[in-house]
């Protein structure tokens, strides 16, 4: 079986090379990967203590980031190493202040593994929610680093527990600890006789409670805003665009915030082609004013053509609506929860456990097609229906607070 899996990393690496000629993304991972023996060597002072978080992308990163930046608080001396496997966390988070570096992950061979761990030589590794790599985990477990998995989530489903899974298994008993969501994943986990495991909870909700007491303010929004109400709608792809479209016309007294998942020309044109003429407006056209901000009586749509705004647009909301639903998945619902407005979200989202339990509790609302946003959006209208909601969902990301403490009172022990 190791053979099967350094095999599909040849040929993933393979794939990624030829792509990397047309794909941008692509680009960014092979050309942020040269050299990068040479350039860890070159930062890297092996002799300082440090600590290496490691996340898939960007939703990863702001998972663990409570975890990381309080260990940073406790031991100041503790230099913290990343890493990202995506462009999409790497390119957005090269510059954060709260590492002391920050790079990408090598690909998962055995000469690499061995490479990287003796080039930065943590005191501890720590993986958010999942990537679950043969040779590193297995390299830090030859040279007896603690490894720990934070806000770990198991499905019956995964290769971990079928009878095809033995590597799978092999990589986990590398772990040190395993702090997982739920109790499923911890019994999922004991099925194979693995006991190292807590029922932490889930980061995020620390992540998410903490930017809600302090989000940043963005005047131009609240100019924007103004007195009205605002239906904003979070990481959307083009199905959820073609269904928000419809209602900015059914309520004009409604303002609409509409930040997309991918923020491409093409694609943001092709949103605004589906809305009434003279509606929308880019954010980055108003930002360019240094007076008032202009805004016509017929404008209604204010398109988020950059990254890093949306956590903090929802303060601004009555209602969210959370893109992906109609695709691979749901993207993060706690965000706006936090604000205590009620969620709305599209049919694929049972892989989330913080989604169903809103909908279970009535703090979040899932469409299955146009008619049913317009009849959820309808009901939406009445002020205490809304606010009951939104008051069942914030109070739902406030009492899930508490994973991070525990993951720290047990790995800076």
């Amino acid at each position: 079986m190791l053979l099967l899996y350094n095999f599909g990393i040849k040929i993933y690496y393979f794939l990624v090379y030829l792509f990397h000629f047309l794909n941008s993304k692509a680009n960014y991972w092979i050309k942020g990967r040269k050299n990068i023996f040479q350039i860890i060597e070159k930062e890297v002072d092996a002799s300082s203590p440090c600590a290496w978080f490691h996340f898939a992308s960007l939703g990863e990163f702001e998972q663990g980031r409570p975890v990381m930046e309080n260990l940073k608080k406790r031991e100041p001396g503790l230099k913290i190493i990343i890493t990202f496997f995506s462009p999409s966390g790497y390119e957005l988070r090269k510059n954060y202040s709260g590492a002391e570096h920050i790079f990408y992950l090598p690909l998962d061979t055995k000469s690499n593994a061995s490479n990287f761990i003796r080039l930065i030589n943590p005191t501890m590794a720590v993986f958010t929610k999942y990537e679950f790599w043969y040779h590193y985990f297995n390299e830090l477990n030859k040279r007896q680093i603690p490894l720990y998995i934070i806000s770990g989530i198991f499905r019956q489903g995964q290769p971990f527990f079928k009878w095809y899974g033995r590597l799978n298994r092999k990589i986990l008993s590398f772990v040190t600890h395993f702090f997982v969501q739920d109790e499923g994943s911890a019994k999922l986990l004991n099925s194979i006789n693995l006991t190292n495991v807590t029922v932490s909870g889930d980061t995020r909700f620390d992540r998410v409670a903490e930017n809600a007491l302090q989000p940043k303010q963005f005047n131009e929004v609240k100019d924007f805003c103004s007195d009205r109400k605002i239906f904003i709608a979070g990481s959307t792809w083009p199905e959820d665009e073609k269904l928000i479209s419809r209602l900015v016309e059914l309520y004009p007294s409604w303002r609409f915030i509409i930040a997309p998942h991918e923020i491409k020309e093409e694609k943001i044109k092709a949103f605004i082609n589906l809305l009434p003429n003279g509606s929308a407006v880019r954010h980055s056209q108003i930002i360019r004013h240094d007076s008032d901000i202009p805004f016509s009586k017929s404008t209604s749509v204010l398109i988020i053509d950059n990254i890093g705004m949306l956590s903090s647009l929802y303060q601004y909301a009555q209602v969210a609506y959370i893109g992906g639903g109609f695709g691979v998945g749901i993207h993060n619902t706690l965000e706006a929860a936090a604000f205590g407005i009620p969620v709305i979200f599209g049919p694929n989202f049972q892989k989330f456990l913080e989604a169903r339990a809103l909908l279970k509790i009535g703090g979040g609302f899932t469409i299955g097609n146009s008619a049913d946003l317009e009849d959820l959006m309808m009901r939406l209208q009445d002020q205490e229906f809304r606010m009951r909601s939104g008051n069942i969902a914030g109070t739902f990301v406030r009492t899930q607070q508490g994973a991070t403490s525990t993951i720290l009172n047990f790995i800076s022990r």
